[in-house]
């Protein structure tokens, strides 16, 4: 018979964890960049976050994945127009409205996937 051993606490590094908190890890606080984040830690941000959580959700500086996201273009394409830097909700406002013609390409092309993959899905489909 052998003795069960206690459960080991799963623990990521800061990276991952803003990354999964859907944060730019350099915005965060100190404490959360030099240390590790467990399992637990991270369900309780993320059922409760702080204020500095909150805060850097609603107004940045958001990862370039955020950005893309909110400029409805891949990750490529934003390197493609230039930005390679995290954005604040406002600096990510602020291309919206001034709509440079990378902007505009890179949403019609990202309009392009999507498009694709539904034709793909629905043929897909079809086939079974």
């Amino acid at each position: 018979m052998t003795a069960h051993k206690p459960k080991a606490t799963q623990t990521m590094k800061p990276a991952t964890a803003a990354k999964k908190l859907g944060v730019y890890l350099e915005a965060t606080p100190a404490e959360f960049r030099e240390g590790v984040v467990s399992r637990d830690e991270l369900n309780a941000l993320q059922a409760d976050p702080p204020a500095w959580l909150v805060d850097l959700r609603r107004n940045g500086p958001h990862p370039r994945q955020v950005v893309a996201a909110k400029l409805g273009v891949s990750i490529s394409g934003l390197a493609r127009g230039g930005v390679t830097e995290a954005l604040t909700t406002e600096q990510i406002e602020a291309l919206k409205e001034a709509g440079p013609d990378w902007l505009r390409q890179e949403r019609a092309v990202q309009a392009e996937v999507r498009k694709e993959a539904q034709r793909i899905k629905e043929k897909n489909e079809a086939k079974e």
